[in-house]
């Protein structure tokens, strides 16, 4: 079992997410998260998340308020995770070249586009919901199956949800598709070397980024 925290800190109509391209052998290689990791001993949870905002970002934040609690039965084919989510909007510093990732602020109406595990497409939404929500996710060698949710709202509303899942969720690009809408998230010149999506090898063509593996188009950063 262990326990762990995830974090997304906030600005207006932004959020801080990190691509997680810098690590050998991470499970979420590739993938877009919000930031955050396991709680240590004799840590609380609010504890740990400020921590683990400050190592991998670099931003001081006070104030995390907790929007919820998932239960990720191994997950890693091995432990079960047991996972605290919050939001910081209280924060402040400059961010830092993070050891985990890179680090974008994301368009909260584009979070969904990133490259997310298909489970985080589910819950991210709920991050901007006034109720709070404990839920499990189970995952089979990497492909979401389930999920189930309890809601509970401000005014004492309790609700439930469960559903069932292909591989396939609505909203995420396929491979060798490029993204119809025009993709254009706030990030870094160091970010125009690999794809977004995929994290394949890319070519600049005028003022676009072409990943040659999927076809993910992408303004560059070039002025």
């Amino acid at each position: 079992m262990k326990l762990a925290t995830l974090c997304y800190v906030q600005k207006p109509g932004h959020t801080l997410m990190l691509h997680r391209v810098k690590k050998e052998n991470d499970m979420h290689q590739g993938k877009w998260n919000g930031l955050g990791g396991k709680v240590e001993a004799g840590e609380s949870p609010e504890e740990c998340a400020i921590r683990e905002v400050w190592e991998e970002s670099g931003l001081a934040c006070r104030n995390p308020r907790l929007r919820g609690f998932i239960t990720f039965p191994a997950f890693d084919d091995i432990d079960d995770w047991y996972t605290f989510l919050f939001t910081f909007d209280d924060f402040e510093g400059e961010l830092i070249d993070s050891p985990e990732g890179n680090l974008a602020w994301i368009e909260n109406e584009r979070l969904l586009e990133l490259n997310l595990w298909p489970g985080d497409r589910v819950f991210v939404p709920w991050v901007f919901q006034d109720r709070l929500f404990s839920a499990k996710f189970v995952y089979e060698k990497g492909e979401f199956i389930h999920h189930e949710v309890t809601f509970y709202g401000a005014d004492g509303d309790i609700s439930y949800e469960s559903a069932t899942h292909e591989k396939d969720l609505p909203g995420f690009p396929k491979p060798g598709r490029s993204d119809p809408q025009g993709f254009q998230p706030i990030y870094t010149p160091a970010d125009d070397t690999y794809c977004w999506l995929c994290n394949g090898p890319v070519v600049k063509r005028h003022c676009k980024i072409v990943c040659e593996q999927c076809g993910f188009v992408r303004d560059c950063s070039d002025p």
